[in-house]
C-alpha cells in the first residue's frame, strides 16, 4: 500500500510548504487531486458512485464547523471546498473513462476507502483550511486573479500534470479569489 501511494503522492509532491501563499494553496488543491485517483481506484469495480451527495454534505458541513472554529469565513471556505470537490469527481470521471476503454491500465491495487484514502483526504482537508487562512487578504486583495494565475503556473511547472489533472485543477481553484 505505501508504495501505491507513494506512486500517486510521491512521485508529484512538491514540500507541503514549499511556498507560502498562494502558491501553497493551489498546492494543495493538486495535492487533493492527486488523492482523487486514489478514490477512483477504490471505487472502480465495485459499483459505488462517483457522486456521494450525502458524503459531500459531510465534508462540507465539517468545513464549515471547523472554519469557524478556525476564524474563516464558513461560506467562502465551502465554495472553495465544493469546487474541490467538483473537480475530484472530474479526475474520477475522466479516469473511469479511461480505464473503460484502456483495462490494461487500471491500478493493480484497490486502497481501502475508509481506512486509507479518506485520512489522506482529512490531512488535506486541514491543510487547506489553514492555506485558506493564512491567504485570506491575497485572497481578497484585487491582485488576487493574477496571483492566482501565476501560482498555477508555478504548481504546473513543478508537478507537470497530465490533461486530465490540469482541467482538474482549473475546476478546483475558481471560488479562492
Amino acid at each position: 500500500m505505501a508504495a501505491a501511494l507513494s506512486a500517486v503522492l510521491g512521485g508529484f509532491a512538491v514540500p507541503a510548504r514549499a511556498d507560502a501563499g498562494l502558491p501553497s494553496l493551489v498546492d494543495v488543491a493538486a495535492r487533493r487531486l492527486d488523492v482523487a485517483d486514489l478514490v477512483a481506484a477504490a471505487k472502480w469495480g465495485t459499483g459505488k458512485p462517483i457522486e456521494d451527495p450525502a458524503r459531500e454534505q459531510q465534508i462540507l458541513n465539517s468545513v464549515a464547523e471547523r472554519s469557524v472554529a478556525m476564524g474563516i469565513d464558513p461560506e467562502a471556505a465551502q465554495r472553495v471546498f465544493r469546487d474541490q470537490i467538483e473537480a475530484g469527481k472530474l479526475v474520477q470521471r475522466g479516469l473511469f473513462a479511461r480505464w473503460a476503454a484502456r483495462p490494461g491500465d487500471v491500478p493493480a491495487h484497490r486502497p481501502d476507502l475508509e481506512k486509507e484514502v479518506r485520512p489522506l483526504l482529512d490531512r488535506i482537508t486541514g491543510e487547506l483550511l489553514a492555506d485558506l487562512k493564512e491567504t485570506r487578504d491575497a485572497r481578497r486583495a484585487p491582485s488576487c486573479r493574477a496571483e492566482l494565475v501565476k501560482a498555477v503556473g508555478r504548481v504546473e511547472a513543478a508537478r507537470r500534470p497530465d490533461a486530465l489533472h490540469r482541467a482538474g485543477l482549473l475546476r478546483a481553484i475558481p471560488s479562492i479569489c
